[in-house]
Formats: C-alpha cells, structure tokens, sequence
C-alpha cells in the first residue's frame, strides 16, 4: 500500500465504466457539500468509452484519475487507487450516487467516535426519496438456489429468502449487520490494513460481501447507521449488460464467495444450478430480444 501521508481524512474511491453523466453527478455533489473537508478524490475508469476521463480532466481537474485501458472489474479497479489512499478512512463510493449535504463529515465523525467500526454503511435511498434496502445477511445455500434458479421472483416470501435479504431489518436503527450495501463503504485504515485489500478474483459482486465476512472474522464491527444519506440510482451500469453476461459475472463471483466461505459439499451442490442459470438466463435474453423486434414492427 501507499504511504501515508499528514492530514487526509477521507479518499473517496469512484470507480466508473460508462457512467460519465452519473459520475458527473456524483462529483458535483461531493464538490457542492464538502468543500471546506480534507478529502481527496480518486476516479478510476475501467475503459469507458463515453468521454468520461476526458470529463472528469476537464471539469474536476483536483480529482486523481486512473484510466485503465481494459475493463479491469471492480474489486481490482478500487485496489488500484486504495494503494495510493492516503486518508484515515477510504470510502468506495458508486458513480451512480448523490451524496447528501453533511454525509461524509457526519460519516467521519461517528467513526472517529466508535472505533471499534472496520465498515460503515448509511441511509440509501431511491431518485424518488423511497428507502432503498441496503442490509443483508450473509448468503447460505438454499436462497442462492432459489436465486440461481430465478424463483425468487414468484416465492419471495420463503423464509430463507426473507432471512437473506433480511427483511426485518430495522432501518432506522444504527445497528451491527452482516454486510452493507457496495455503493457507500467506508472503511476504516486500520481495518483495511489488518484483513487486506479487496479479493480480485471477484470481479464484481460479492466482493463488499467477502470484505465485510473477512472484517467479522477479524473482530471489526460492520455497521449501518441511518444518520447520514445518499441517493443510489442502483445497476446502472449492468443495463448495459446482456443477461447471459450478468449471470455468468453473477455466478463467477458467488461461487468464488461459497469456495472461501461455505463448506466444500454446499458449493458442489450448487454447482449443479450453474447451467441452469446460464440457460434460464438465456431465456430472459430471448424473451427480450422478441419483444424489441415486435416493438420495432409496430412502429414500422
């Protein structure tokens, strides 16, 4: 890792791919909020090819900017500028965000307060103010079947189900969680340096997942407090994505996750759903493609 250096509070971690207008949002609103707070602010660009380097040089040129020629995945693109972070917390932050007025300094102020925090989560909301849940608990075999198997979407209300995406979830408490959403997570300097960078092979998803399992390994609280908000317009770039890609990205990195975490006899168990997905997944994709030809002709 990089040296430390006098007098940073926070580096804010902003890892984007074809988000620049998302990301020019995000920026804007640290730079209308914030001003008078010693932060320093990282973009790191897996390959855009919407401008968005040339943006952020032109309309934020405090900002440090890392632009990867090839798409180098989440986990190993916030790596990239953690190792040259010099503030006592980092804050890996998603370009499709808004930070509310007082967030970080709040933030900041509660961890200096409660130092036995590794991770912090906040308040999420929806574009249009509605709470958007961003607690889980952490993943066990049988929800991930039912995922897998995109059964979740006609039984959501199996009780493995409601347990994973913790359904009774208080959220407006500050209270100890399993794991807190990707899209704002701090982390204190401390913890970073005792249990260790983010896990690359997981390209993206599950990456903040296996963090926060690694933290309660370790003795690190992982908290979510209510106090503090951002707005989180959530998978804006997996739009872009086909659905085949997204699943087989998905199941990289959740059988990754179940090879480090879970017993050897559950992930050959759901071994057997991988094609299932794949194929399920295919479906979806064909589904879609029909309907955009049918639109098409009836336009004509």
């Amino acid at each position: 890792m990089g040296a430390m250096k006098a007098n940073v509070d926070l580096s804010i971690i902003i890892v984007s791919w074809n988000s620049g207008e998302d990301l020019r949002s995000c920026l804007k609103s640290i730079d209308q909020n914030e001003k008078n707070s010693n932060f320093e602010v990282f973009v790191v660009d897996n390959a855009s090819q919407d401008g968005t380097p040339l943006m952020v040089k032109k309309e934020f040129p405090n900002v440090k900017l890392i632009s990867n020629k090839q798409n180098q995945g989440f986990a190993k693109a916030n790596n990239q500028a953690i190792r040259y972070a010099s503030g006592r917390f980092l804050l890996l932050l998603n370009p499709d965000t808004k930070v509310e007025g007082g967030t970080l300094v709040k933030a900041l102020n509660y961890m200096d307060q409660n130092k036995k925090v590794g991770v912090l989560g906040c308040k999420t909301v929806n574009p249009d103010g509605s709470l958007q849940k961003s607690v889980r608990r952490f993943p066990d075999l049988f929800s991930q079947i039912i995922i897998l198997t995109k059964l979740h979407h006609f039984f959501p209300n199996l009780d493995s189900l409601k347990r994973y995406f913790a359904n009774d979830f208080d959220y407006q408490k500050i209270q100890n969680a399993d794991q807190v959403m990707g899209a704002f997570f701090m982390i204190r300097k401390e913890c970073l340096d005792d249990i260790g960078l983010l896990d690359e092979d997981f390209w993206i998803w599950f990456e903040e997942v296996d963090f926060c399992r690694r933290a309660h390994k370790k003795n690190w609280q992982v908290v979510y407090n209510p106090n503090f908000t951002i707005m989180h317009k959530q998978g804006q770039s997996f739009y872009k994505l086909k659905a085949t890609k997204e699943q087989y990205i998905f199941n990289r990195s959740l059988f990754h996750y179940f090879w480090k975490h879970r017993p050897k006899w559950e992930y050959v168990i759901l071994a057997v759903f991988y094609p299932i997905s794949l194929a399920l997944a295919f479906l979806v994709e064909l589904l879609e493609s029909i309907k955009s030809t049918e639109k098409i002709k009836c336009l004509n």
